[in-house]
């Protein structure tokens, strides 16, 4: 009986055997396609440096963008400046035309003469509008505005204490700020 379990053993151990083999094999191909998987260190340090070696590529390209940006809004500005009166130079043009035509003039009368003032002055006022430059001229009795006005004097007057009497200069304003305030008289205090 012992020589029959001697014998079976074998086989039950060849069985084992075979068993660890095809256990061990497994493993061994699960270990390989697992080392297959995952990238190894020099994968990893390539993949890094060719995604730096990118970024910087963004980085730089992108940077230059906005120096170009900055530069060509400088120039834009620039270019604001320089020719910003450009439009009222030109709408002034016709106004110093008439005024050279009517210096031609050589036996010019009084009445043409005024005639001819008038037209400049409406061409003048025109390219004023155009150009959004308003006249400030207040009315005898308003009250004074010290952001549109500057009293010149204090006069006594027939009316309420701070309120313009008589304007002895125009001012102006271009769009809302005022480029020259109206020169006032202003009525004194009872």
């Amino acid at each position: 009986m012992q020589d029959m379990e001697k014998q079976e053993n074998p086989s039950v151990q060849q069985d084992n055997q075979a068993a660890d083999a095809a256990a061990a094999a497994t493993a061994a191909e699960q270990a390989a396609a697992a080392a297959a998987a995952e990238p190894t260190l020099e994968d990893k340090l390539a993949a890094a440096e060719a995604r730096a070696a990118e970024m910087q590529d963004a980085f730089l390209r992108a940077r230059a963008e906005g120096e170009n940006i900055r530069r060509r809004a400088q120039e834009d500005i620039a270019k604001a400046h320089k020719f910003a009166i450009e439009g009222f130079a030109e709408s002034l043009l016709a106004v110093k035309d008439s005024l050279e035509m009517a210096l031609k003039i050589e036996n010019a009368s009084l009445e043409s003469l005024k005639e001819g003032v008038d037209m400049t002055l409406k061409q003048l006022s025109s390219a004023f509008e155009k150009n959004k430059l308003q006249e400030v001229s207040p009315q005898a009795g308003e009250k004074l505005d010290p952001m549109k006005h500057q009293a010149v004097s204090a006069v006594p007057a027939e009316q309420e204490a701070n309120t313009v009497v008589a304007v002895l200069q125009k001012g102006y304003m271009i769009s809302d700020r005022l480029l020259r305030p109206a020169l006032v008289t202003v009525a004194q205090g009872k």
